[in-house]
């Protein structure tokens, strides 16, 4: 029973996860600065179907790299 529940493994975990949630949202601002128009108001206004699969293939592929950054 010793070691299920382990203090530093728990802190560990919220810690790589708020770097990764910062590091998301930092490389997903540097993408709205990047395109030409507003992401947001393309895509709910204008409802660009296009524009929204590539920010969420984008998303996707962001997620990934960052994680595999994180287990190292």
């Amino acid at each position: 029973m010793d070691g299920l529940i382990n203090i530093t493994n728990i802190l560990s975990v919220i810690i790589y996860s708020l770097i990764g949630c910062v590091v998301f949202a930092l490389a997903f601002k540097v993408l709205d600065i990047l395109t030409p128009n507003d992401m947001w108001t393309e895509i709910l206004e204008e409802h660009n179907n296009a524009l929204a699969i590539i920010i969420g293939a984008v998303a996707i592929g962001l997620a990934i790299i960052i994680s595999a950054a994180i287990r190292g």
